[in-house]
C-alpha cells in the first residue's frame, strides 16, 4: 500500500511499516515479566512441553493431523495462568484447544495440569499470537478465537499497543471459518468501548448481542468465571463480553 501523502513514495516493509507483517511491526501488546519458577511449572516447560507444545519453526499446521481427529478447534490468546483454558478443554472433550501465552510461569502451569488431567485435547504456544496467527494458522480453521482480559493498556500514550486493532481482527476474522466466533471480554469500560468501536468498524463480522444489550453480550455460561473475576465481581467491578461472528 503506497503512502497516502506520498503516493509516489515505494512501500517499505521494515517492522514500523503498515505493510509489514503485523508480527515485525516494532509494537507489542505485551510485556516479558520475570517471575520465579515453580516446581510444577519446571516440570510441566521440561517434561511436558515435548508432547504438547508448538513454535514457529513447526510451521504451518495441519489441524487435523495435530489432534489425530476432526473436531471444532477454539483458540485462546493470551491464557495467563491457564486456569480458564484448562477447564473448557477438561470440560469439552470433544473440542480441540490451542493456547497462545508467553510467559513462562503460565505455560508451565497449564502444561503441567494438562499433564496432570490427562488431557489429549490440548496444544500450547510459547510465540507472539500475531506470529502464530500468520505463520502457523491455516485460513478458515478455527471455530473461534477467545481474548480475554488482554492488558487494556491504559494510557492513551499506550494505545497502539492494545492488541485489538483494526489489522489484528481483520488477520482473525481470515482464521476462522465462515461463521466462527471472535469472543472478547475485558473488565476495563475504556477498553471495552474501544473494542466495539473496533468491530463495528471491520468489515465481515456481525456482532451477536441482542438489541437490548447491544454491543455487549451476557456473559455466556462456556466461559469459565476466574477468581480474579469473582473478586472483582465483589468489589463491584463490571465485565464485558462481546462476541463477533464471521459473515464473509
Amino acid at each position: 500500500m503506497n503512502d497516502p501523502q506520498h503516493p509516489d513514495k515505494a512501500p517499505t516493509t521494515g517492522p514500523e511499516s503498515p505493510d509489514a507483517p503485523l508480527h515485525r511491526r516494532g509494537i507489542k501488546s505485551y510485556v516479558l515479566r520475570a517471575g520465579r519458577m515453580t516446581a510444577a511449572q519446571t516440570r510441566g516447560l521440561e517434561e511436558v512441553w515435548p508432547r504438547l507444545g508448538l513454535t514457529l519453526a513447526d510451521g504451518r499446521q495441519d489441524l487435523e493431523a495435530l489432534f489425530g481427529r476432526r473436531a471444532p478447534v477454539v483458540l485462546e490468546v493470551g491464557f495467563g495462568m491457564g486456569a480458564s483454558l484448562i477447564e473448557q478443554a477438561e470440560t469439552h472433550p470433544d473440542t480441540d484447544f490451542i493456547g497462545i501465552e508467553v510467559h513462562a510461569p503460565g505455560v508451565g502451569k497449564l502444561l503441567d495440569e494438562a499433564d496432570k488431567r490427562g488431557l489429549t485435547n490440548l496444544r500450547v504456544y510459547r510465540e507472539d499470537a500475531l506470529a502464530v496467527l500468520e505463520r502457523c494458522l491455516p485460513e478458515g480453521s478455527l471455530d473461534t478465537l477467545q481474548l480475554f482480559f488482554p492488558d487494556p493498556w491504559p494510557k492513551k500514550k499506550h494505545h497502539k499497543r492494545r492488541i485489538v486493532q483494526p489489522a489484528f481482527v481483520e488477520l482473525v476474522r481470515t482464521r476462522l471459518k465462515p461463521g466462527g466466533t471472535l469472543h472478547m471480554a475485558t473488565d476495563w469500560a475504556a477498553y471495552a468501548e474501544w473494542m466495539a468501536e473496533v468491530m463495528a468498524e471491520a468489515p465481515g463480522y456481525a456482532n451477536t448481542a441482542g438489541a437490548e444489550t447491544a454491543p455487549y453480550v451476557p456473559r455466556p455460561d462456556f466461559r469459565p468465571l476466574t477468581k480474579f473475576e469473582r473478586r472483582g465481581e465483589k468489589l463491584g467491578h463490571g465485565v464485558w463480553d462481546l462476541i463477533f461472528r464471521r459473515v464473509d
